[in-house]
C-alpha cells in the first residue's frame, strides 16, 4: 500500500509490473476524494513517453527507488485512455471504466477496516460494480514534496473536488530526426572477350634465282674440261623464304575490384511541430464612483 507521505518517492520514479519489467515513470498520483488515499498512479509509456497509462497503486509496494504493481506491463498499457480536466480529477464514470477495467470493486467491509465511516475500493478477480466513492483528485510533486508549508489537511483540500491550480502548463512537440540505411542500388563487375586488330611489321626474307656466267680462265679450266665434251645436263636450286607466324599467349595484366566510399552530404529536414501558446486578458470592472458607470 502507498501512502500520502510516500507520494513524493513514488513521483519520477520508475514502475515495475509483477514480473519485474519497467513500465515506465510515474508522473501523477490521484488522491481517492473521500478517504484522502493514493489511489492511482499515472504511468508514462512508450518509445519516447508519449503514452499515459494509469494503474491502481492500492496493492502496490514502494521498493527501494520504484514502485512494483501487481499488474502485468501489456495490461497497463492497454488500460483505458482517460482525460484528466483542468482541476486535476478522474470523472466519476472514468474511474468506473479503470475499476471495471482492472477488476475492482466497492467492499464496505474493507472500508470500514480500512477508513471507518469512510468508502473504498478492493480488488477482485472478476468485475464488480462501482461505489459511491468520491472522484480521485491529483496529487503533484508541489503539494507532496517536503517543505511546502502545507499540512495534511492542506494537501487534501487542494486535491479535493472545485481546486482549481493557479498555473498552466504549456508544451510543445520537438522534432527528433533521426536516419535510415536503405539499399539504393547495386554494382557489378562483369569480364567479357573481345577481339582486337593488332599490327606488327616483321622482315621477311626469300631467295630468288640469278642466272651468272664467267669466262673460262685458268682458274677454271681444269673444272670446265672435267666432264663430257658435248652433252646434256640439269642443275637444281632449291629456294627459300620466310613467311610471318602468329602465336597468342595470356599473360595476366591488372587485378579489379569494386570497393565503397562514404560520402557525407548536408540535407536540410523540415516538419511541422505543435506549440502550445498561453494569452492573457483582464476583464475590467466598471466601479461605481467613476462617471458613466451603468451607462
Amino acid at each position: 500500500m502507498i501512502t500520502k507521505e510516500q507520494i513524493p518517492a513514488v513521483l519520477d520514479h520508475p514502475v515495475l509490473d509483477e514480473g519485474g519489467k519497467k513500465i515506465g515513470e510515474a508522473k501523477h498520483v490521484f488522491l481517492d476524494d473521500a478517504t484522502g488515499r493514493p489511489e492511482w498512479a499515472s504511468v508514462k509509456t512508450g518509445l519516447f513517453g508519449t503514452s499515459e497509462s494509469f494503474v491502481p497503486i492500492r496493492d502496490a509496494s514502494l521498493v527501494d527507488d520504484h514502485i512494483e504493481v501487481p499488474y502485468s506491463k501489456s495490461k497497463v498499457k492497454d488500460a483505458p485512455h482517460v482525460d484528466v480536466d483542468a482541476g486535476g480529477h478522474l470523472s466519476e464514470s472514468e474511474e468506473h471504466r479503470l475499476y471495471e477495467y482492472y477488476g475492482m470493486r466497492w467492499d464496505e467491509s474493507w472500508a470500514r477496516a480500512n477508513e471507518p465511516g469512510e468508502g473504498g475500493w478492493a480488488r477482485q478477480d472478476t468485475t464488480g460494480t462501482a461505489g459511491a466513492a468520491g472522484a480521485a483528485g491529483m496529487a503533484g510533486a508541489a503539494g507532496t514534496a517536503a517543505g511546502t508549508g502545507m499540512g495534511t489537511g492542506e494537501q487534501a483540500g487542494r486535491t479535493g473536488p472545485g481546486y482549481q491550480d493557479d498555473a498552466m502548463t504549456r508544451s510543445e512537440e520537438e522534432m527528433h530526426v533521426g536516419v535510415e540505411r536503405r539499399e539504393v542500388g547495386r554494382a557489378r563487375l562483369r569480364k567479357y572477350v573481345v577481339a582486337e586488330e593488332e599490327e606488327r611489321t616483321v622482315p621477311l626474307r626469300h631467295e630468288e634465282v640469278r642466272v651468272e656466267r664467267e669466262p673460262i680462265t685458268e682458274a677454271n679450266r681444269d673444272a670446265a674440261l672435267s666432264g663430257p665434251e658435248i652433252s646434256e645436263a640439269e642443275h637444281e636450286v632449291v629456294l627459300h623464304e620466310e613467311r610471318p607466324v602468329v602465336e597468342t599467349e595470356v599473360v595476366p595484366k591488372e587485378r579489379v575490384r569494386l570497393t565503397t566510399e562514404e560520402h557525407t552530404e548536408q540535407e536540410t529536414v523540415r516538419g511541422q511541430v505543435r506549440k502550445e501558446r498561453i494569452e492573457g486578458d483582464a476583464d475590467t470592472i466598471d466601479d461605481p464612483d467613476e462617471p458613466g458607470y451603468g451607462r
